[in-house]
């Protein structure tokens, strides 16, 4: 779904359309409810269920206001805030937290319309950590490798380059051996760039797991 703006009886010219950023959004709240998502009162994803992504949405750059909705019930917004797209970005925005502190999350992503030709033989993987109620974590390997370390609640980790394969990451609370979530059979094509994003809740409901999405693909 296109966020033009409508100017008179033109839509905004192609010099303008070229300088587009993008943004995608995640259900990440483990209790919250499908819901419509507004932006500046256009509805951008509509239904949008726990774990769910959207597609990138083109945007221009500038502010936003942007309204959560349970899904069909356009009373009481969740979450109203505002939300700043600069030129030249790309983003997921995730509507994270349990659903009395929900809240609209932004996470900067590497903006690449066209990947260069240096980096297409190498995968590039980073984490995300949205389960409200897991410690700060470390990602390894199944041999006790680290990726990322000490990674707490709400934040994200640089992007790290790793050869292309397919791999098996474990989640354990920082400093200890417990291994508290294993993701299998994670394939990190060739010059693809992935965002790995806890969800859930740590001996609750729904469980912790991860959503792998890859970026860029405008």
């Amino acid at each position: 779904m296109y966020m033009y703006t409508h100017q008179g009886n033109s839509y905004y010219s192609m010099q303008q359309a070229r300088q587009m950023s993008f943004v995608r959004i995640l259900h990440a709240s483990p209790d919250a409810p499908a819901v419509d998502i507004y932006a500046n009162n256009n509805i951008i994803a509509e239904g949008l269920s726990y774990k769910q992504l959207t597609n990138y949405i083109p945007i221009m750059p500038g502010n936003y206001q942007i309204q959560v909705y349970p899904a069909g019930n356009q009373t009481t917004a969740v979450i109203d805030t505002n939300v700043t797209i600069p030129q030249d970005s790309a983003f997921t925005i995730a509507a994270a937290g349990e659903l009395a502190n929900i809240s609209l999350m932004p996470f900067p992503e590497m903006f690449m319309p066209n990947m260069p030709m240096g980096m297409r033989n190498t995968s590039y993987v980073r984490f995300v950590h949205l389960s409200p109620n897991a410690p700060a974590v470390d990602i390894t390997l199944t041999n006790g490798t680290k990726l990322f370390e000490d990674v707490s609640y709400t934040q994200f980790t640089d992007y790290i380059a790793v050869k292309p394969g397919t791999y098996t990451l474990q989640v354990r609370p920082t400093g200890s051996n417990q291994v508290v979530l294993t993701i299998p059979d994670v394939y990190l094509m060739p010059g693809a760039v992935y965002s790995i994003f806890a969800v859930g809740l740590v001996g609750d409901t729904p469980p912790l797991e991860a959503v792998i999405a890859a970026d860029g693909e405008y």
